[in-house]
């Protein structure tokens, strides 16, 4: 599993926005591989991040930017629907070829989308909950989405985006996930 820490700190703004650094990064990390089977560790790590980074999210992030930013159900909703439709194109990827063309091209189609979706969480949501939420919730949400990236899926399960469905399927998936992992893991 890859690890999801970043620099320590005591703000979950802080921590998400560092982790979608780290995501750009593992992106270029794919397109540069210098192998298929470089190229496959690359994209299974950033796969997992993507996966448990959007599990807390939708845990986590979005439930409260409903409650406490203005028109947040609007902002919320089309966040879903990007990462609705971001867990149908990585589970397309997940079923490529590392080392084809069609891989590579499909891969920076999605990397634009996903780094255009970080970038409206950063602005729509992220910025906005910073000025609606005191200092100590946002410790104590980090501690939330600590624990919900630990038992997050490490893979896409496109139609779980919301926080009652990640309680509901999200473990069992998770173990699934991590089982599923462990035998890729040995198999290679």
């Amino acid at each position: 599993m890859v690890e999801t820490f970043v620099q320590s700190t005591d703000d979950v703004v802080r921590f998400l926005k560092d982790q979608h650094n780290l995501i750009k990064d593992m992106f270029e990390e794919v397109f540069s591989a210098s192998s298929d089977d470089a190229r496959r560790t690359a994209f299974t790590e950033l796969r997992q991040l993507l996966a448990v980074h959007e599990t807390a999210e939708e845990m986590v992030i979005h439930p409260r930017v409903r409650r406490e930013v203005d028109g947040g159900d609007i902002i919320v909703d089309a966040r879903l629907k990007e990462e609705h439709d971001a867990k149908e194109q990585l589970s397309a990827l997940e079923s490529m070829d590392v080392g084809s063309k069609e891989f590579l091209d499909a891969l920076r189609l999605f990397q634009g989308a996903v780094l255009d979706h970080a970038a409206r969480e950063e602005s729509e949501e992220f910025d906005k909950l910073v000025r609606e939420v005191d200092a100590d919730d946002l410790k104590r949400m980090l501690a939330a989405v600590h624990a919900a990236e630990a038992m997050a899926p490490t893979r896409p399960h496109p139609g779980v985006e919301s926080a009652k469905l990640n309680f509901v399927v999200g473990p069992f998936a998770a173990m699934l996930d991590r089982a599923r992992d462990a035998i890729d893991a040995v198999l290679r």
